[in-house]
């Protein structure tokens, strides 16, 4: 399905390059984010209530510093873990087809090189990950130990089998960004630190949490129709002047979408805004405490977001859907701040009980109606551990 050395190559070679810094810079930059990483799991967990239950499989989930580079690989990693139903049911279809060995081997070089230029795109915009569906494996030797780039820790090819999650912190970027915004370097590194700590956090306290995103993910792709006709009979009926494109259509992944699989996207959009909006909420909750600049980081930093980019940025973000992403982080913030202003912290909780008290795609935008069906329900007696 996708050749991944190459797609890994093309991304490397068509990334821009990080900001310009010295070998000691990035070494400072390294350990402090090591630091803050450690400063925001505490600060987290006590605003929160959420501790990481002796059930769950990534409770020491490791943090990985990276430049762009180490980023892309570890994204490659992933995706080869989480696609593998769709790769085994086009694999079986290839099989069936005359000529398919030779057709799949093109198509492999061709969906290799796309899907390395938009990992290339993406690489350069992304500050700190959790990656929910990291692949067992361990992170290659640091080669280049005289530059910059030789500080940073190059996560594996990994083995496509499912490992435990992990965290990345992408310090170009973040370095990166803090120039632009002229901010207090310090005080955003530990900022960004509790976004992506409260990831963590959300999937290290709750057992059950990796199993069903990674299962909805599964179903979303076993749903998925291979069949070339019933693909381009999407996007005509989505290109086509005076007709009336697919529900929500509006990025690749809108056109191709079967109805089946629309159904499991309205819910793991629920699921993701709750922890894109979670994440934004508890990083702010936690601000003031500890980062002097908070306020002053999150108004030039929502200006950022807000103000876009080019026109060419902006259209490659609704064509890939990375617009969505943004509106996650809005709406989900939404909903938590609605239901926290109704029953506080201890009950806003109960939406980790179990998948049937995870809001849905119309409670993300009725805080009011999962407090209606949930939030004020008696604590369920938690299992015995």
């Amino acid at each position: 399905m996708v050749d991944w050395n190459l797609a890994v190559a093309t991304a490397t070679r068509l990334a821009r390059p990080g900001p310009q810094v010295s070998r000691e810079e990035a070494r400072t930059v390294v350990a402090e984010l090591r630091r803050h990483a450690l400063t925001a799991e505490d600060a987290v967990r006590g605003y929160t209530g959420m501790r990481a239950s002796r059930l769950a499989t990534d409770g020491a989930a490791p943090v990985l510093v990276v430049d762009r580079a180490g980023w892309v690989r570890a994204n490659v990693a992933g995706f080869r873990t989480v696609i593998r139903p769709l790769t085994q049911k086009l694999a079986a279809r290839r099989s069936e087809t005359s000529g398919g060995a030779v057709l799949g081997a093109v198509g492999e070089k061709l969906t290799g090189v796309e899907v390395g230029a938009v990992l290339a795109l993406l690489s350069g915009k992304v500050l700190g990950q959790y990656e929910t569906f990291a692949a067992d494996e361990e992170p290659l030797p640091i080669t280049a130990p005289d530059s910059p780039a030789g500080l940073f820790e190059r996560p594996g090819a990994g083995t496509g089998r499912p490992g435990p999650g992990r965290l990345l912190l992408v310090a170009p970027n973040i370095v990166q960004v803090e120039r632009e915004l002229d901010v207090d370097p310090h005080d955003f590194r530990l900022w960004v630190c509790l976004h992506e700590e409260t990831h963590r956090t959300q999937f290290s306290a709750v057992p059950w949490l990796r199993d069903h995103v990674q299962s909805e993910v599964q179903a979303f792709l076993a749903a998925a129709d291979v069949e070339p006709m019933a693909l381009l009979e999407r996007l005509r009926e989505a290109l086509m002047p005076g007709e009336r494109p697919p529900s929500g259509a509006g990025s690749l992944l809108d056109v191709v979408q079967t109805a089946g699989q629309r159904e499991i996207l309205a819910r793991l959009t629920a699921v993701m805004s709750l922890l894109e909006g979670h994440a934004d909420v508890v990083m702010d909750g936690v601000g003031p405490a500890v980062v002097p600049s908070v306020a002053e980081i999150r108004e030039k930093f929502q200006r950022r977001r807000d103000r876009g980019a080019s026109r060419l940025d902006l259209m490659l973000r609704k064509l890939l859907g990375m617009d969505a992403k943004l509106r996650q982080y809005q709406d989900g913030a939404v909903f938590v701040r609605g239901v926290l202003d109704r029953i506080g912290m201890d009950g806003f909780n109960r939406v980790w009980t179990s998948p049937n008290t995870l809001p849905t795609k119309d409670e993300i935008h009725d805080p009011a109606a999962w407090v209606a069906r949930v939030g004020r329900q008696s604590q369920p007696k938690p299992p015995d551990e």
